[in-house]
This record gives structure tokens, sequence and C-alpha cells, in this order.
């Protein structure tokens, strides 16, 4: 009798278990299918003091609603997250902030891997993330990511945007590796985030977590890789209710030392000082205010030989430019490096004068931006700034006297945005940029209609815009029409898209934004296919072809045709590796390098090959590998381009990462120079095109030796070397062909180099106030006789006259309101 209970209660209890767990598994299948409602987490308020340790030993995070049961994001996409890397969420809530702590499991807490790094850089060790969209929109979220060594990254993020890091916020946040795993504990204020007024707060909410080693990837709810949002997959966070915010007022002062020495040894020292302000106009608009900026210590930009017709595009570096910047970026009608750039005028000489000196840059007086959203979806942005009066100093040759000439008046830029969201999948934006100038210079305005519109299943997409500008030229005004509208299938293993562009010759951003090319209409399109989850081959496969025309809008003649093929594959030991065919297929018309209106020359087809493979960065020693070769349907005319870059980690704390570029493109076509037929400016002009060699040597060292999470010493070098060496000239014909050229021309060969380096210090003191010391060491030479010795021409670099030495300390200290109020 005993025998059978015993054998029944066996039989039971195995049914039990067996049925919670197709429970279970029926349950993250449903929510594959779409058959059940969102994950809903709910949180508590908590009138405890919860101390940021790392230790959840406070009563309140007890009684609290737990978030588990994760799900393999990537590369295993569907797979419930093992027993034994089980990973449980709370969050807790006061008047000031929202509290996490994530207790996440790990079969062998001593392989957790945990890199020391800079902000904002993972590096190679295992994290964990929680996103939160405010408004529950399913179109953007704060991203808040520690990792097992208490590293913080932060970013705004978007599907069609994608993450922005230079998004910066004040949080805090505590890790502690144990015997089952580790732990970390979150602190993030309100003012952090952005969020509807009411009284009841409805969240968009998930999770990441992901095991480095393997690269595993798990989120709390299912992320379908067959749709293209992932923010729109997110569950609920319910439960925040009755919240008094405190008033968000922050104050950022800070005050920097600059010690300057040339190569003649002439030492300067500058004391500066300044103000940044951030105030809370309510819990979803924010205003930031830029007094007396300071950007000495922004990344300085890196220059290169620059034959082509248009202008070298650098990245932004000062933060203001770059931090919250999002709803500026619509419609790419806004390059921040208008603000503070060239001036835009010239000097004008008399007989017997030359410019003796010209700023290479405009100051900027301040700046402000006002950004946040409604609880209806409308976003608003206004972004402002001013720059000062600029002067070119002018030099009587005769006289020796010098006067001073403004080559840049008062200047005030301005952006206004409107951006509405709707269906948690689309929006409409419009977009106005505006420069006004001082006196008789030149203004201009640009407005855009910006849509991007998906179907309910987010299967197919439909973008595009129009813009406007006007530009008040002191002699003649011009207005013109830019546009492009494309649809594109966004899901699935198979994805297609076809689109157009058209830009009239008149179009012009130039003032506060940046475009190329106008006057043509263009026609391309795409088709892709990818697995959704790992074979037994790889765990990521990508297949894309592309193909691009473009037409000259008055003449129908073919600017530019390019088909290309990639492949992108990830292997099943975490190395990334692929391939490309990249092609010209018909000869196309080149109406820019001439640099004469009306003028065009052929450029041939063309035809390359390319690959690269990249080892997994978890290993010590890793490397990446890139190389394309091209040939040009033209004799003796082709490309190779390499890059190699290996990277040692000798520890958590201490890396290295070294990389070199080549590239030698031979019997390059370009333009040379223009020479008058009759020595009279009035009369057309021979346009004289160089058969040339290029040759381009980059060298970067970069390490960095971390002493904690806050605390990091950091080296960058980098010497860049290229040079253009011409063999020949030919004649450009009016049928854009070359005939050779026997005539005489000046030397037009160049030899340029670069060299930076920057070695600095910086230590986050207490959350938002820094320490930084930096020592930068840099200099260029341009010149027109080449030297072919790699040592020689490294020694000239640095034995420069224009050869300079910073040495600079930064100090800025965040100051919030609500603490400094009880200083008093």
């Amino acid at each position: 009798m005993s025998q059978r209970f015993l054998l029944i209660t066996i039989l039971i209890t195995f049914c039990i278990s067996n049925a919670q767990n197709n429970t279970k598994l029926d349950s993250i299948n449903a929510e594959k299918r779409g058959l059940v409602s969102k994950k809903v987490l709910k949180t508590s308020l908590t009138t405890e003091n919860i101390k940021i340790d790392g230790v959840i030993d406070e009563s309140a995070w007890k009684s609290v609603e737990m978030a588990s049961d994760f799900i393999s994001f990537e590369p295993d996409n569907g797979n419930p997250i093992p027993q034994n890397r089980k990973t449980e969420v709370k969050i807790l809530y006061d008047n000031n902030a929202i509290y996490i702590s994530a207790v996440m499991y790990d079969e062998n807490p001593s392989k957790i891997l945990k890199e020391f790094v800079q902000r904002d850089n993972i590096g190679a060790a295992d994290f964990f993330g929680i996103f939160i969209n405010g408004f529950n929109d399913g179109q953007q979220d704060f991203r808040f990511i520690v990792s097992a060594s208490n590293g913080q990254a932060d970013c705004q993020a978007s599907d069609n945007q994608g993450e922005d890091y230079s998004w910066d916020a004040i949080w805090e946040s505590q890790t502690k590796i144990t015997d089952f795993g580790w732990v970390a504990e979150i602190k993030i204020p309100y003012a952090a985030l952005r969020f509807s007024p009411e009284n009841k707060q409805t969240w968009g909410l998930n999770f990441m977590r992901e095991v480095r080693r393997d690269r595993q990837k798990y989120t709390w709810t299912f992320i379908d890789p067959k749709i293209r949002t992932f923010i729109q997959q997110a569950g609920i966070l319910e439960g925040i209710e009755n919240i008094k915010t405190p008033t968000r007022l922050f104050f950022l002062p800070y005050s920097s030392f600059y010690l300057n020495a040339d190569a003649q040894n002439k030492t300067k020292g500058t004391l500066k000082g300044g103000l940044d302000l951030k105030y809370g106009i309510n819990d979803a608009f924010t205003l930031d205010v830029i007094l007396i900026p300071d950007f000495g210590q922004t990344a300085v930009d890196q220059k290169i030989l620059n034959l082509g017709p248009f202008e070298q595009q650098f990245n932004e570096n000062r933060s203001f430019f770059t931090e919250g910047t999002d709803l500026f970026s619509k419609g790419n009608l806004f390059y921040s490096r208008r603000i503070g750039g060239r001036p835009s005028g010239r000097a004008n000489l008399e007989i017997n004068e030359k410019v003796s000196e010209t700023p290479a840059t405009v100051g900027l007086l301040n700046a402000l931006k006002v950004s946040g959203r409604t609880k209806d979806g409308l976003g608003i942005g206004v972004l402002n700034a001013v720059t000062e009066n600029t002067y070119a100093t002018i030099l009587d040759t005769i006289t020796g006297q010098s006067r001073r000439q403004i080559i840049e008046p008062l200047a005030n830029y301005n952006i206004l945005v409107f951006d509405q969201r709707f269906n948690k999948n689309s929006s409409f934006s419009f977009i106005n940029t505006n420069v006004t100038r001082n006196g008789s210079f030149r203004d201009a305005n640009v407005s855009a209609l910006i849509w991007d519109l998906n179907t309910k299943a987010n299967t197919f997409n439909m973008q595009g815009n129009f813009k406007y500008s006007h530009v008040n030229n002191p002699n003649q005004d011009k207005n013109g029409i830019s546009s492009y509208l494309e649809i594109n299938k966004t899901s699935g293993k198979y994805r297609y898209g076809i689109g157009s562009d058209i830009l009239t010759k008149k179009f012009d951003n130039n003032d506060l934004g940046i475009n190329f090319q106008t006057n043509f209409y263009s026609l391309y399109a795409n088709g892709s296919y990818r697995i959704l989850s790992p074979n037994k081959q790889f765990n990521r496969f990508n297949l894309n072809t592309n193909f691009y025309n473009e037409f000259q809008l008055e003449t129908g003649k073919i600017q530019t045709s390019n088909l290309n093929i990639n492949l992108n594959i990830g292997s099943k030991k975490n190395n990334a590796y692929g391939m490309n065919v990249n092609s010209n297929p018909v000869e196309t018309t080149d109406y820019y390098e001439p640099r004469t209106t009306g003028r065009y020359f052929i450029q041939p087809k063309r035809i390359g090959f390319g690959g690269y493979y990249s080892s997994n960065y978890n290993n010590k020693f890793a490397y990446d590998v890139d190389s394309n070769v091209s040939w040009s349907d033209q004799k003796g005319r082709n490309a190779i381009n390499l890059s190699l870059s290996p990277r040692y980690r000798i520890n958590d704390k201490i890396s290295f990462i070294y990389k070199y570029n080549y590239s030698r493109n031979r019997n390059n076509k370009g333009f040379g120079t223009k020479i008058n037929t009759d020595n009279n400016d009035l009369t057309p002009v021979d346009i004289i095109i160089a058969n040339r060699n290029i040759i381009s040597h980059t060298n970067t060292l970069t390490t960095k030796y971390s002493v904690n999470s806050n605390m990091n010493f950091n080296l960058s070098a980098i010497h860049y070397w290229s040079y253009s060496e011409n063999k020949s000239f030919l004649l450009l014909q009016n049928d854009g062909r070359f005939t050779p050229y026997t005539g005489t021309v000046k030397n037009l060969n160049q030899d340029f180099s670069t060299w930076n380096l920057d070695l600095s210090y910086t230590w986050w003191f207490v959350p938002g106030s820094q320490v930084s010391i930096l020592y930068r060491n840099n200099s260029f030479n341009e010149i027109s006789d080449i030297n072919k010795n790699y040592i020689k021409n490294y020694t000239n670099l640095i034995n420069n006259e224009v050869l300079s030495h910073t040495f600079s300390i930064s100090i800025k200290y965040f100051i919030d309101y609500n603490q400094a109020k009880n200083w008093f």
C-alpha cells in the first residue's frame, strides 16, 4: 500500500512539475506570437532610505514585485534564460528617484568579465541595463547601463537613429561580485528622465543583461527579430503615482587653466571660467544654457589631405552640441560645426595690402536649448547660439600700418523643431533653421517637412521629406528645393526597398547644415536576406545589395552609378567576418571635380573587392583586418586600402590598441589647376587634370590605465602622412575626355602630415563632477617637395616650427539646487 502511495505521489509530482514547465514555455511561445498582453511590472513607494551600495538589504525590497523569466535576445533568440543564470529585478520609487535592484545568477562567478573602462564604454565586461520610455510611446528610450565593474553608460535611443551615447545623465550605481553571480543597485533621479505630468504614470520598460564571455544577451520581454522595432516590444512599468518631483535646477561651474608653449619656447598662461545651467521647466521640458563656453579640452580635429572639390566634414566634440540633440538632427539640416566655425566672409584688400592674420574660427558668446515632449507626443525644440564679431588683420606692405576688417559679424543661429509622434511607431516633423548676420552679410533660412510612417504591424515603412531653402545674399537671393521619398519592407528574412531624391541647383543649407551636391535626381533600391536565429554554422548572417543611380537634373547625364553586394557573418565563436563587391558598372559624368560651372569629366567604370575579419574582443589578444582593392577602366589606374589593428588587454585595468591604415591610389585623375588662355581673367580657361599617385599612412596608438570605474589615464597618439605625386598632366576637353598636356605647370605635388598626442587624466570624484588634466602635443606640415622617407617625414613634423604644447587643468562641479539651498 505504501509503495503504491509512493508511486502515485511521484507520478503526481512529475505531472505538476512538467505542467509548470510547459506552462512557462507556452507563455513564452504565446508572447512570441503576440497572443498575450505585454509584461507588466508593478513598483512600490518607499519611505525608507535606499543606500546605493550593492547590498540589497533594505526591508522595502522584500515586499515589492519582481521581474524575472528573462528571454534570450541574441544570438539564441527566444529561448528561456537558463536557471543557473536567472535574473531578478525589482523597482522602488519615492519623490526623488526610482531605485533598481538586479540580482544576476551565474554558474561560474569567477569567469564574470569586468574590465574597467571610461564612461559610455562597456569594454569586456558583463552588463545590466534598464531601458525607460517615460511617455510609453514606443519611440524613444532613456537607457542606463552598468557593468560588473560598476562602469556607467547612458544614452538616448530610437529605432530610427540608434543609440546616442553623447547624452549624459547624473545617476548612481554600485555593483558587487558574489559567490552566486553579481548584484547591481541603481538610483535614477527623475531629473535624468522625461515623462508626462499625469498623477498616475505608465512607462515603457525593458531590462537587458549580457553574459559577456558567451556574448549572450537576455531581455525581460521577448524581442522578435522579424520586426524592425525594439522599443515597441518593451513591457510596462506601473505603480508610480502622485509623485512630487523636486525642482530640476542644476549648475555646472568650471574653472580651467591653460599653459601653451610653441616651438620658439614662447609660453603663455590663460585662466578661464564659466557656467553651464540646466533647468527643468517641468518633468518633460528642459532648458540648457552655456555661458562663457570653454572647449579647450575637446578632441583635436583629424585633418587629412583633401584633394576633392568638397570641404572636409568634422565630428562634433563639444558636449553642448552633442548632448540631447536628437530633436535638432531631424532632416539632417543641422551641422553644429557651423556654429563657431570658419568666418563666412573674406577681407577686401586695397593695392599693396595683404592679410597678416586671419582667425581660423569664430568665438561663441553663448548658447541655449529648450527641448521636451508633451503628453500627447508633441516634441518641441529650440536651439539658439550667438557668435561674436571676428576680424582679419590687414597689413599695408608699403607703410607698414595695420588695420582690422570684419570678416564675420555678430551672428545668431536658431533652430525650431516640432515633432509629432503617433501610433507608437510614426511621426511628422517640421524644422526651421535660420542664420542672421549683422550688417550686409549673407543670411539664410531653411524649412523642412519630414515624415516617418509605419504600418501597424511594423512590416512596411515610408519616409521622406520636403525642404525649402532661401539665402539672402547681398548681391542676389536664391531659393531651392530638396526632397526624397523611400518605401521599405522592414520585417522578415527578406527585406527590400526603393527610393528617389531630387535637389534643385539653388538649394543651399550650408549656413547651418552641410550639403555637397545639388542639381540632381536619383533612383535607388536595396534588398537583403538575413537569418533571424543562429543555425549550426553562424550566429549571424546578412547578405544585402544596393543599387544607386544619380542623374544631372538639367542634362539627364548619369553622375553616379553604384552596385554593391555585402556579406556579414558572425561565427559561433563570436568572430566577425565578411566580404563585399563594389562597382561603378558604367561611365559617369563628374560635374564637381573640374571646379568650373558647366564643365565635367568622364569617370571610368570600376570594380572592387574587399573583406574583413574581426576576432572576439573577449580574448586578451584580438585583432581586426580590413582590406579592399579596385580597378578602373583606365590603363594602370587602381587602388588598394589596408587596415590592421591588433589589441591586447593585459588585465582589467590596462589595455593597448594599435591601428595602421595604408592606402594607395595609382594613376588617380583629379583637378590640378586652371590656366587662363589669354592671361585675362574674363576669358575661358584651360582645366588641367593631374594624373597622380596618392599614398597615405596612418598610425594610431591608444592605451588606457583605469584605477577604477571613475578614474582613468588615457594616451592617444596619431601620426597621419599623405602625399600626392603628379606623374603627368592632361587637358580636359569639352566632351569630358582628356588629351596630353604639353605646357608647363608649376609644382602641384602635395605632402601633408599631422601629429596629435593627448595624455589625459580624468576623475569623476562625485556624480557629475570631474577633474581633467590634459597634456597635448600637436603639429602639422604641408609642403610641395615630397620626401618619401617615413622616419625623416616624422622627424621634420616633430621639429616643425608650428609644433605646440598645451598643458591644461579643468575642474567642473555639479551643484543640485535642492542640496545647495540647504547650505544657507
